[in-house]
């Protein structure tokens, strides 16, 4: 099945919405020590979208049609502002009750593999930062494709559980490539 033009630019708009949903910017503006880092972020990130593609495929993804002729500029202007509204919900999401007892349960599962000295402050920001780019990645790739679908119950068959499991394993590791390039960037001058 081919996709639908409308869905090709839901696939650019986020491949830049994540970087400004995670870095607040486009990657390559970073200023990380290691270009390793980006490159490695950059590989993850595409073979992310590919798989939101096999996604897209199976649920029908139907989103709104566009009429006219977008440019770069109108394209980036709709990545930055659905990375603020998943920013946003993302906040919301991580100071919810259900937020703060996943946060609570991943910080403690830290705590008992972790035998040494530890920086507990720093380990509950990383924990909160990571859930909040967890959830920002969510709502940007999956939230919206379901919503924009016409048959996204099959997300619930084999090949559906097989594209979700293969999500969160890349989901899971897109995240943690943005917090080693947060982690080693350069402070804003």
């Amino acid at each position: 099945m081919k996709l639908k033009k409308e869905s090709k630019i839901r696939v650019l708009e986020n491949f830049y919405s994540l970087d400004y949903a995670l870095f607040g910017k486009p990657v390559s503006e970073m200023d990380t020590c290691c270009p390793v880092f980006t490159e490695e972020y950059l590989s993850v990130k595409g073979a992310l979208m590919s798989l939101v593609i096999e996604m897209y495929k199976l649920v029908k993804h139907s989103p709104e049609p566009i009429n006219e002729r977008l440019q770069t500029n109108q394209l980036l202007e709709m990545a930055k502002g659905s990375a603020v509204i998943e920013r946003e919900n993302c906040k919301k999401l991580v100071t919810s009750e259900k937020g703060r007892r996943d946060v609570k349960a991943t910080l403690r599962e830290s705590l008992t593999k972790t035998k040494k000295n530890i920086d507990i402050e720093k380990l509950v920001q990383e924990k909160i930062r990571t859930k909040a780019f967890s959830l920002a990645v969510d709502n940007l790739l999956v939230g919206r494709a379901i919503t924009e679908s016409k048959k996204f119950e099959k997300l619930n068959t084999w090949n559906g559980r097989l594209i979700e499991d293969a999500y969160k394993i890349l989901r899971d590791n897109l995240v943690e490539c943005a917090m080693t390039i947060i982690e080693n960037s350069e402070p804003s001058k």
